[in-house]
């Protein structure tokens, strides 16, 4: 489940927040109890962010601001893509690879995102994307000269600027989705301490790594 509480349907009041009910689930579901969108997630990112109205709009109004953007589609789903694997959000990886088909990216492209920098598939300039992005996500913003240069040979300063800031927008989106374990990031830890086998106690580990005690 995720952390926080999911609205549901009869304590929503916002038009714009019943209306996206209406339109993922249907007008006769209340999507915090039947959970399931047509593209195989739960939903709860939506029950979850009616919360707070204004902050639901917001979201929605980034939504529609990379949809109308100047930025090849390509490009933008490719770093939106990177972005959810480089955050570690299985929910913002998963829904951009369906997004990059229904684009008509070649499946290659696809499946090698999590390790597009030993991909032959790729052209430069969505080699620089990819780079560009772990720079964003991974490295806080400190783009290597090389990089940035790349960019600038193939894209109008307009859309770097688009391309900079639905990729942070979806660092963001993939952060808060882990950070609440909404939709595919409803799930645990991953690290945990596996237990020494019974018995084994308080013995120092280090001893047996270096044959003392």
């Amino acid at each position: 489940m995720p952390r926080l509480r999911e609205v549901p349907r009869a304590e929503v009041t916002d038009p714009q927040i019943l209306f996206f009910y209406d339109r993922l689930f249907a007008p006769d579901r209340d999507p915090a109890v039947d959970h399931g969108t047509a593209t195989g997630s739960p939903g709860d990112w939506w029950t979850v962010f009616a919360q707070s109205p204004d902050v639901f709009r917001h979201a929605v109004r980034g939504f529609a601001l990379y949809r109308g953007a100047d930025l090849d589609p390509v490009l933008r789903e490719l770093g939106q893509c990177r972005a959810g694997w480089a955050r570690g959000s299985q929910f913002v990886f998963s829904q951009h690879c369906k997004q990059m088909r229904a684009l008509g990216m070649p499946e290659e492209k696809i499946e090698s995102i999590p390790h597009w920098q030993t991909a032959e598939c790729y052209s430069p300039l969505e080699r620089a994307v990819l780079a560009y992005t772990d720079c964003l996500v991974l490295d806080g913003g400190r783009v290597p000269d090389a990089v940035f240069g790349v960019l600038r040979e193939h894209l109008p300063d307009k859309e770097i600027l688009q391309l900079t800031y639905i990729t942070c927008m979806y660092d963001m989106h993939a952060t808060m989705s882990r950070a609440l374990r909404l939709e595919f990031d409803d799930r645990p830890e991953p690290v945990v301490e596996v237990a020494a086998p019974e018995g084994y106690g308080d013995r120092d580990i280090s001893s047996d790594l270096t044959g003392e005690g």
